[in-house]
């Protein structure tokens, strides 16, 4: 029997970007009080994204979020907070106020379908060689 795949309908207000942007993390835990850390971000979007967090934080925590390579600052809430295998934890978000374009970039608006781009055969002949 084969396997059936599913599309779930996109619940997100923009397309989610692979994003590599280096970040300094403000926030307050249960237990040690006030933390400032360093972090690195999954993915992002125009409302939010998901990072690689090492304090815990619990879901509608809010945090204080400094774009180490623009300078901005942002509030912005907890949404997901799963532990990983090295002790960090992957932490989704979302901008308190999406007013700001804190990641500096342009995305497309929400049900925007992507470019499609011509597949270029991968398969190529080798010239002929005369054997001698």
């Amino acid at each position: 029997m084969g396997i059936v795949h599913f599309r779930r309908i996109e619940r997100r207000r923009t397309a989610r970007v692979a994003l590599s942007v280096d970040l300094i993390v403000h926030g307050e835990t249960a237990t040690n009080g006030a933390f400032k850390a360093e972090a690195r971000t999954l993915s992002v979007s125009k409302h939010g994204g998901m990072m690689v967090l090492e304090p815990e934080v619990t879901i509608g925590q809010k945090l204080l979020l400094i774009n180490a390579n623009a300078g901005l600052k942002s509030e912005c809430i907890v949404v997901s907070a799963k532990l990983t295998r090295d002790g960090k934890r992957n932490v989704a978000f979302e901008f308190a106020s999406a007013e700001v374009n804190f990641w500096k970039m342009w995305f497309p608006a929400a049900g925007a379908k992507p470019i499609r781009r011509a597949v270029q055969s991968a398969f190529r002949p080798l010239p002929a060689t005369k054997m001698g």
